[in-house]
């Protein structure tokens, strides 16, 4: 039987008490929450817990029979923390905080804000655990710098775990962490991305929320499994040279009663004014990052992933809901900050703080901000200025992309500045290009479904689209089912449908995607400037009648020299001259309309000799036919690299 709770043993020192209130203590996941430990020779589970306007806090849970009188926490001064610890409990022991509020009588059963693990959703209780796990990564983790500098390839498979490949069979299941491992790194392996992005694996009780809604900033979900099956399913794709970027959500969370909403009977951790703590789109709640304790919590969560779970990267979702106080509300629905402005000043200095503690913990992953407005210096250091993350999805090129795809070919002249306007400020961040999930739901229609034209154009409209985000200046990031032109919407509670690759213009496409991330990773002149002026030049920008677009793409010193072509109409170009720094013979290395990625083979020339016949202000130029629909590399000879 279980022992009353024994005081005076505590994980908290005074140091630490003092730095969590402070605001600057970003270890807490080793202090907080439900720890087990030895004391006096006896096993047990020490919990502690931030509830500063309690009256009481008791821990009830499956060993007590949920009695909160069996197991009072004890108040650690005045710093607002309930501490305690059990002996005879051990790891799978269920618990919640039973909270009795000092405002107004108000009682309420909390899951634990720092818990390692969670009851598989509707189920709501914390489970007493570890983050034990022998490590096989040693590797990757010693190298893994050079996988995400700013001159290194990185190319995004985005992946929602729980519906990208369901058990054969039992549709209604989604693969565990352990069983996805070896399926997932095949996959990505032999697709060609260097990296997956999981859409947020952190618990959350809807499952419909994609993870977006998350109540366990420090629990992966337990649909899927334990830590230790994540840990392993990160340990393989590492084991086989694949990095993963972690979703994280610290712009909301969610309103459910057993969560972080009201947690002592007060906001704690959100406003208590609506105008500044509840989201109107999400209906959910803000975070109070004005708040010491907050900041702690928030800035521990981020770097226990990237501690415990050897993250290589944290996505950081939402980013212009928390720069800006009037974002979705209208006229008298916000506050403004002190200074009479719209600018959250507190979450400004929040995301601050947190790209300084994760950069200088871990200088060799990357934080990547998706924010969708022309706030400035989002990827830009702090000491200048900027906000501190590695890279920013250019959310612009994308609407602007997607928009410009879904016209039909013959009104496309008439909005070539949808592919032109990005490079007048493509280098101001460090852009990823997404082609992301968001832009596939909700009535968006799939990729393919986007594509304008019968379903031959919708393909070619697509396999160019690919090969013109892979040509164009930034990272990568495609969404699962994309790469295999998937015809229906992303739906969560499906599979892919993987049975598509069973028809040739599916697998097809599979094939282009494959082929463009081998050439993205191995042309150094497709990666090493794709934040930087100097690897990008226009060799034609401004054809709007025939809707055909020409660059440059050029490694550092211009060693290596690649010319990206794009006819954007069912016409073939026949003629077609194109200005080169140089002469020589260029090679095709890649062409979107060949007959083995599903085009219609009009261009099959290998090489293409250039004259000495000026041309948009170069003394060279190539005469070349442009296939309908496409997307054209040719690489420049030796002599005309460096």
């Amino acid at each position: 039987m279980t022992q009353r709770m024994l005081y005076g043993h505590s994980l908290l020192t005074d140091d630490d008490i003092y730095l969590f209130n402070e605001g600057n203590h970003f270890n807490l996941y080793d202090k907080l929450g439900a720890r087990v430990m030895r004391v006096n020779g006896r096993d047990g589970v020490h919990f502690a817990v931030w509830a500063p306007n309690a009256s009481s806090v008791a821990v009830i849970g499956d060993f007590n029979g949920w009695n909160p009188r069996s197991h009072p926490l004890k108040p650690r001064g005045t710093s607002g923390i309930w501490e305690g610890f059990c002996p005879g409990l051990s790891r799978g022991s269920l618990y919640k905080y039973h909270i009795e509020s000092s405002r107004g009588g108000y009682t309420v059963a909390k899951t634990d804000p720092f818990a390692l693990l969670c009851e598989i959703p509707p189920r709501t209780a914390s489970v007493v655990w570890d983050t034990g796990y022998a490590w096989g990564d040693e590797e990757w983790m010693r190298g893994r710098s050079s996988h995400h500098a700013l001159s290194a390839p990185l190319s995004v498979y985005e992946v929602h775990l729980g519906s990208w490949r369901r058990v054969p069979g039992e549709n209604s299941r989604s693969l565990s962490y352990r069983e996805l491992a070896p399926v997932l790194a095949e996959y990505v392996s032999s697709s060609g991305f260097t990296h997956v992005e999981f859409l947020p694996l952190m618990e959350h009780p809807f499952f419909g929320s994609w993870g977006y809604q998350t109540t366990g900033y420090f629990a992966p979900s337990s649909r899927y499994g334990t830590p230790q099956d994540l840990m392993y399913l990160i340990d393989y794709l590492h084991q086989h040279g694949i990095g993963v970027i972690l979703d994280w959500v610290p712009s909301h969370f969610p309103t459910d009663e057993h969560g972080l909403a009201y947690f002592d009977g007060t906001h704690l951790f959100e406003h208590a004014d609506r105008r500044q703590g509840f989201h109107p789109d999400w209906s959910s709640y803000i975070f109070n990052y004005g708040r010491n304790e907050v900041r702690s919590f928030l800035i521990s969560s981020a770097l226990f992933w990237l501690e415990k779970y050897h993250a290589d990267g944290l996505r950081v979702d939402a980013v212009a809901s928390m720069l800006y106080l009037d974002y979705s509300r209208k006229k008298g629905e916000w506050v403004p900050n002190k200074l009479g402005g719209r600018e959250n000043l507190e979450a400004i200095s929040f995301l601050k703080r947190l790209n300084e503690e994760v950069y200088r913990r871990y200088p060799d992953v990357q934080t990547v901000a998706e924010e969708s407005t022309a706030w400035p210096m989002v990827s830009r250091p702090t000491y200048l200025g900027g906000l501190g993350f590695g890279l920013k999805w250019d959310m612009g090129w994308m609407h602007d992309t997607l928009d410009y795809m879904g016209r039909e070919s013959i009104h496309r002249k008439y909005h070539h500045r949808l592919l032109t306007f990005r490079m007048l400020y493509g280098f101001s961040e460090n852009f990823v290009l997404p082609l992301s999930h968001d832009e596939v739901v909700h009535g968006k229609a799939s990729l393919l479904g986007k594509m304008s034209g019968d379903e031959w154009q919708k393909f070619a409209n697509l396999r160019a689209l690919f090969g013109y985000m892979y040509g164009m200046s930034g990272k990568k990031l495609v969404f699962m089912g994309g790469e295999i032109a998937q015809w229906r919407e992303w739906n969560h509670d499906s599979s892919i449908d993987w049975h598509l690759l069973d028809y040739d213009r599916h697998a097809q496409m599979r094939e282009w995607v494959s082929r463009l991330n081998t050439v993205y990773r191995t042309s150094s002149a497709l990666h090493e400037l794709d934040c930087a002026p100097e690897g990008f030049e226009w060799v034609s920008a401004d054809d709007v009648e025939q809707s055909v677009i020409a660059f440059l793409r050029k490694s550092t010193d211009a060693r290596e020299i690649l010319l990206v072509v794009c006819n954007f109409t069912p016409v073939p170009r026949q003629g077609y001259r194109l200005g080169v720094p140089g002469g020589g013979t260029w090679n095709v290395l890649l062409n979107s309309d060949d007959t083995e990625y599903g085009g219609s083979g009009y261009f099959s020339v290998t090489t293409v000799d250039a004259t000495p016949e000026a041309c948009h202000g170069r003394p060279f130029s190539i005469e070349l036919t442009l296939p309908p629909l496409s997307t054209v590399f040719l690489r420049a000879p030796a002599e005309n690299e460096g």
